[in-house]
C-alpha cells in the first residue's frame, strides 16, 4: 500500500503526542520519520517507528529532555543529550555545528548520552542545506564482531559525509560500517527477499545473503572486511574521547540501544570559495561520475544521494510504500 506523506506525518504526530510530546516537538519528531520514509529510508522511518514508541513506553527515552552544551572552547563544544529523543537532539547539535562553522570556518559538537538518531543521513542533508560540508557519526550497541572474532564487540557505527550544492542536489554518503545496516537487513526480510551480496554469517559461520539467518546469528559482515572493522573501532574511540560519554562496550551493558555518543562536524566552504565556485567544483566531479560507462546494458551510475532525491519525488507524487504488517502495527499504537 502507499500512504501520502501528509497522512503518515499526521499519524506519527498523533501517536507521539499521546506519549507526551508537546505539539512542536511532536511535529519535529514525526517529521524525522516521515522524511526518512519519503526518501526511501524505510528502515529508519515507518519500519523503525514502532520500536521507538516501544522505547518511549518503557521509559528509556525522555521526550521532555533536551540536549545542552556542558563545555565549549571556540569551535568545539561538548553536549549532554540527557537520553532525550535522539533525532531532535542530533538536529540541534548539527544546527549548532553549522553556526560555529559560519563563525569559525569549522564547528564540532560532541553529543554524548543521546539516544538513537534514526537516519544519520538526516544530519548530512541538514548541514548541506545550510551550505556546509557535513561529517557526522554515531556509535551503537555492540552488534558486529571485530574482524577475526565471533562475538559482538564493535558497532556498525554509521558514518555520514555531505557536500552541498546551492540547488539542493547535494551529494550525501550515509552508510553503516557493516555491509548492510540491521535496518536494511530487517527491511529485506520483511519484503521476503535476499540481500544482493553476502551481508553476514549464518549460525554455521558461512557467508549468506539470507537476512533471517544473519539476524539469527548476529554476525553481520564489516564493509571491506578488516577495513570496516578498523573504521568502526576508530569512530568509537574518537566519539568516546570527545564526549567522555559511553563507548560501544558500555552501551552494551544498558540492555537496549540508548545513551549513544555522536559527533557532528560542519565546515563552511564559503570561507575559501564563493558559492558559485563550490557548485562548479562539485558539478564537474559529479558530471564526470555520471558519464561512466554502465557495467550493464541500460544501467546508470548514480552519485551519492541521487537515488534518495529521485525517490523523494516519486513518493511525493505517488505516496510512500508501507508494508501492510507494519502499517497495522502503527495503527495499533494509537491511544
Amino acid at each position: 500500500m502507499r500512504i501520502s506523506y501528509e497522512e503518515l506525518l499526521a499519524k506519527f504526530q498523533k501517536i507521539l503526542e499521546s506519549r507526551g510530546f508537546c505539539g512542536e516537538h511532536a511535529r519535529d519528531a514525526a517529521t524525522v520519520f516521515a522524511q526518512n520514509s519519503l526518501d526511501g529510508v524505510y528502515s529508519h522511518g515507518v519500519n523503525r517507528f514502532p520500536r521507538v514508541v516501544e522505547y518511549l513506553d518503557k521509559g528509556e527515552i525522555d521526550c521532555h529532555s533536551i540536549a545542552e552544551c556542558v563545555e565549549r572552547m571556540r569551535a568545539i563544544e561538548r553536549w549532554d543529550g540527557h537520553r532525550g529523543f535522539g533525532p531532535l537532539n542530533a538536529r540541534l547539535a548539527m544546527g549548532r555545528a553549522c553556526e560555529l562553522a559560519k563563525e569559525c570556518g569549522v564547528g564540532v559538537v560532541a553529543l554524548g548520552n543521546n539516544n538513537h538518531w534514526m537516519r544519520g543521513g538526516s544530519y548530512g542533508w541538514q548541514a548541506a542545506d545550510a551550505g556546509c560540508i557535513g561529517i557526522c557519526w554515531s556509535n551503537t550497541m555492540p552488534n558486529m564482531p571485530a574482524w577475526g572474532g565471533k562475538d559482538r564487540k564493535i558497532g556498525n557505527n554509521p558514518l555520514i559525509m555531505s557536500i552541498p550544492r546551492s540547488d539542493g542536489r547535494h551529494a550525501v554518503v550515509d552508510c553503516a560500517v557493516s555491509q548492510f545496516s540491521y535496518g536494511k537487513i530487517e527491511e529485506t526480510r520483511l519484503k521476503g527477499r535476499q540481500l544482493p551480496v553476502p551481508g553476514g554469517y549464518d549460525s554455521e559461520g558461512n557467508l549468506t545473503t539470507d537476512p533471517a539467518k544473519i539476524e539469527e546469528s548476529w554476525r553481520v559482515l564489516p564493509m571491506g572486511y578488516w577495513k570496516g572493522s578498523g573504521i568502526s573501532i576508530a569512530l568509537d574511540l574518537i566519539a568516546t574521547v570527545l564526549t567522555n560519554a559511553n563507548s560501544v562496550s558500555k552501551i552494551g551493558t544498558f540492555g537496549d540501544e540508548v545513551g549513544l555518543s555522536q559527533v557532528m562536524i560542519a565546515i563552511d566552504p564559503c570561507k575559501f570559495n564563493s558559492v558559485e565556485l563550490t557548485d562548479r567544483i562539485v558539478d564537474e566531479i559529479l558530471a564526470d561520475i555520471k558519464a561512466s560507462q554502465p557495467a550493464e546494458t541500460g544501467g546508470e551510475v548514480f552519485y551519492p544521494g541521487e537515488i534518495e532525491l529521485n525517490t523523494r519525488q516519486e513518493n511525493l507524487a505517488n505516496g510512500i510504500p508501507v508494508i501492510d504488517e507494519v502499517w497495522q502495527t502503527i495503527l495499533s499504537l494509537e491511544r
